[in-house]
């Protein structure tokens, strides 16, 4: 397969807007089962199983299979407008480069914030359970109990966390064929544990040896059965924080082979197998541990941020220590691939003077943006340290701050498929449904589940119960985040005007032609 890029013409009148492609990424290195692969490492389902099923279980009760259920629903409608995006301009810039081309530059540098901001909140949270595991994994090989509450120690917490960041920068700044390489062992020894905890604890729950455990009910796949709509909406922001990351394969395509078709197939692959390991995954948990608020019971404040680290031994036995290297490994995957998508984000935002210059550079030996991903690493470092000590329920409150970003930066990108496409939507059935019906209702959705858990996480009671003056640490991270990137667009604009003139990037830049 060619190396080389071609790029298609400007249009004529365009003068001197920036052509897409030839940003120094490595073109065709991965094909569909290494995207599929890497996006399942970015969600990380042991990672997210064990960080997110306390939350959940406390926002909603039993209902876990049902609100894992209707957070895929528009999580996977826009999928399929990020897939009609990606055939029509495949770019690293995802977000960033499509609501700029739909809903113009300022829209388009918000988007891109949002994406950024989830990536560096999710990344700091990511570190944070590694450490958490990390210990408990040494406690565990060693017999000694006390070295689990090395953890609990906020500066060698975070000094363990900053360690495990340079790793993971110095994995991914030496470009996707070392993070395919890493990720295939990574993934394949997750999905394998897992498997084994599944068949352990419904093994066990026949057998009559989950003393807490509650019969199956298939009431719990019923969505109208959870109390109040602020509950659905605070378990639905979780869900949809459980099934985020797929768009990296989007965000990979100009490092893809064919990439107008693979990685948006990629996309919808990982979001249906995602959907199958959390259903088992949280089936056979509630049914194991009991929704109870004391020992392994899944409401218990005590194991809410990482529930595996109470029903490893309970489930598995002598096996429980694998349990715990599944999420170590399973956070230092998507650790690792996460800084793919900042990075290339930012790559994407210099390459069209977005941002300094200096964010385009790529490195020429890996081709990787090297400058942008150690970036993304500072910043995400610097934000658990500040979050350790804020917060005493640092992980609670970030994954909860994490689905008002991914909710506002996803429904942007799901309506701008819409307005992008609108001069097609007529034009067949299949563009109806995929360019309009689905990132509509999508876009809508994840709309309604921002606003509802913005209004509600004003009150401190809302996630961990921290607070700063007097308001939800929650909001604070999540609004907050946004109304910063109001300040440093301005900034931006003051000195990099020609973006946002449309001098750039605009709808009829050309998009690049990918090598088949």
């Amino acid at each position: 397969m060619s190396q080389n890029r071609t790029l298609t013409a400007p249009p004529a009148g365009q003068g001197t807007t920036t052509s897409p492609g030839g940003k120094g990424l490595a073109a065709g290195q991965l094909g569909l089962l290494a995207v599929v692969v890497i996006g399942i490492s970015t969600i990380a389902p042991a990672y997210v199983l064990t960080s997110t099923l306390g939350p959940t279980v406390q926002a909603i009760g039993t209902h876990l299979p049902a609100i894992f259920i209707v957070g895929f629903i528009p999580m996977f409608m826009v999928a399929l407008g990020y897939k009609e995006l990606n055939a029509d301009s495949p770019d690293s810039g995802t977000t960033f480069t499509w609501v700029t081309k739909a809903f113009g530059p300022f829209v388009g540098w918000m988007g891109g914030w949002g994406l950024l901001a989830a990536n560096i909140i999710v990344l700091s949270n990511l570190a944070g359970v590694a450490v958490d595991f990390f210990y408990l994994f040494l406690s565990q090989l060693t017999g000694q109990g006390w070295i689990a509450g090395i953890a609990d120690n906020k500066p060698v917490n975070v000094l363990t966390c900053l360690v495990f960041v340079a790793l993971a920068v110095w994995v991914s700044s030496r470009g996707v064929k070392t993070t395919k390489s890493v990720q295939y062992l990574l993934v394949g020894f997750q999905l394998v544990v897992l498997a084994w905890f599944v068949i352990s604890a419904f093994s066990k729950i026949s057998q009559g040896h989950a003393p807490s455990g509650i019969p199956f009910n298939w009431d719990w796949f019923n969505p109208f059965s959870i109390g109040s709509f602020s509950a659905f909406a605070a378990g639905l922001s979780l869900s949809i924080f459980s099934f985020w990351g797929w768009d990296l394969c989007l965000t990979m395509s100009e490092e893809t082979s064919n990439s107008k078709k693979t990685s948006g197939l990629a996309a919808t692959i990982v979001a249906v197998a995602i959907l199958v390991i959390y259903l088992l995954g949280s089936v056979a948990t509630v049914m194991f541990a009991g929704v109870g608020n004391t020992g392994i019971g899944l409401t218990n404040p005590a194991i809410a941020e990482n529930v595996f680290t109470a029903i490893a031994s309970p489930v598995m036995g002598p096996f429980a220590i694998l349990l715990s290297l599944a999420v170590l490994s399973s956070c230092g995957a998507s650790l690792q691939s996460t800084f793919v998508s900042p990075a290339r984000g930012l790559l994407a935002m210099g390459y069209y003077k977005a941002l300094p210059q200096r964010f385009a550079k790529v490195n020429p030996r890996f081709q990787s943006p090297v400058f942008a991903t150690v970036v993304a690493g500072v910043v995400s470092a610097g934000f658990y340290a500040m979050m350790r000590f804020l917060s005493d329920n640092v992980l609670n409150d970030t994954i909860q701050a994490l689905g008002l970003m991914i909710c506002f930066y996803y429904g942007i990108t799901a309506l701008a498929c819409v307005w992008y496409f609108r001069h097609s939507l007529f034009k067949s059935v299949r563009n109806f449904f995929f360019r309009l019906v689905f990132p509509l209702l999508g876009g809508i959705g994840l709309s309604v589940v921002f606003l509802q858990t913005a209004v509600d996480s004003w009150n401190p009671s809302f996630g961990s119960g921290s607070q700063l003056f007097g308001v939800g640490l929650v909001f604070v991270i999540g609004v907050g985040i946004i109304l910063l990137g109001l300040v440093v667009m301005a900034v931006v604009y003051k000195k990099m005007p020609g973006f946002f003139r449309g001098e750039t990037l605009k709808k009829d830049t050309p998009a690049l032609v990918v090598p088949e």
